[in-house]
């Protein structure tokens, strides 16, 4: 039994979420072995407006007894984005040493590339997700004076470089053996040649691999011009981070991106997310795309070892989409419920 904390969040999030979960439920109907059990979580903006907190102050505790985490996206305008960030996400993140933010991003079958020529595009993100500029450290002086500063240290250790590195090498190995690592040392002129120094000591435990480092900015570029040329990415929290949303935007949109937040070594529950935000825009309205949140499913199921429910899964979503069954941001005028509805019919129709 997979025992799942299930954290809608705001505006979409619960939309989404929803979706995913009929779909792992039609999973666990089709493959008895796979059982899974849901409890529910109202942790969210909503939560903050009326508690004064993201999530009690047992959160981490309460989650801590779990396997897995699914979520479905947190923010709103009312509330200020660094405060349920670092509210709820970043310390589920961080309570629980999910050190790697896993970002596939593919060409799916029967979804367009904004490019004309995308070619085989499959790449996978790798993002340090617990420390680098992501890291609470700084502060203001001479607040509302003309001589107000702010100072905001990032933090890089040997530790948290190295395991998410030495992560990225296994999964080169595993797939194409290219992997390339996003750097900044031109500008950045301390942490980022340490990143580099790491990149190349770990790489010298995998010969197989094709390794090289790349600015970031070119290598945004390079994504945009030649795609198919990358297989893995590693980057720093922020690095990492812009570079997965222009490899979702590459692949189509970013509706439809998944993520996961690993504690590869399980000693605590790993996260699963759709990487697009809350939308308020569009909330309540019935047209959010929840195929990000379905491939996050299908991530969880490979997570808790249900491998071929993961690909069935996947499988079930890339069937309808090349059906014809596309929400408005894939160019298409299906609901949220009749993307769900045709993903679980494939699902459910195939042997």
């Amino acid at each position: 039994m997979t025992r799942i904390a299930v954290i809608g969040g705001d505006g979409i999030g619960p939309e989404v979420v929803g979706a995913g979960m009929r779909v792992l439920e039609a999973a666990s109907e089709l493959d008895p072995s796979v059982e899974l059990d849901f409890t529910e979580f109202p942790w969210s903006c909503g939560y903050y407006l009326e508690h004064g907190r993201m999530m009690p102050e047992n959160g981490l505790e309460t989650l801590e007894e779990f396997d897995t985490i699914y979520l479905g996206a947190v923010g709103w305008p009312t509330v200020p984005d660094h405060v349920s960030l670092w509210g709820l996400l970043l310390p589920i993140r961080r309570g629980f040493d999910q050190y790697v933010n896993l970002r596939p991003a593919r060409l799916l079958r029967g979804v367009e590339s904004p490019l004309s020529e995308p070619g085989a595009l499959d790449i996978t993100v790798v993002r340090e997700n617990t420390e680098g500029e992501y890291s609470d450290a700084g502060g203001r002086m001479y607040v509302g004076t003309p001589y107000e500063m702010a100072i905001q240290e990032s933090i890089f250790t040997r530790r948290g470089v190295e395991r998410v590195v030495r992560y990225a090498y296994e999964l080169a190995k595993e797939r194409r053996g290219i992997l390339v690592g996003a750097t900044k040392s031109n500008g950045i002129s301390i942490t980022m040649p340490f990143f580099d120094e790491i990149f190349r000591e770990v790489g010298s435990e995998f010969p197989g691999v094709e390794a090289s480092l790349m600015h970031a900015d070119a290598l945004a570029a390079r994504i945009v011009l030649r795609p198919r040329d990358f297989d893995v990415i590693v980057g720093s929290n922020l690095l990492g981070d812009l570079l997965s949303e222009v490899t979702a935007a590459v692949s189509g949109s970013i509706g439809i991106a998944p993520s996961a937040n690993l504690d590869p070594d399980r000693r605590f529950p790993s996260l699963f997310e759709p990487i697009h935000g809350s939308a308020p825009d569009i909330a309540g309205q019935g047209v959010a795309n929840p195929s990000g949140a379905i491939w996050a499913a299908s991530l969880l199921l490979e997570h808790a070892g249900h491998t071929g429910a993961s690909q069935r899964v996947l499988d079930a979503l890339e069937a309808a989409i090349v059906g014809g069954t596309r929400t408005r941001d894939l160019g298409g005028v299906a609901t949220t419920d009749e993307m769900t509805r045709a993903v679980v019919g494939e699902l459910l129709g195939s042997d």
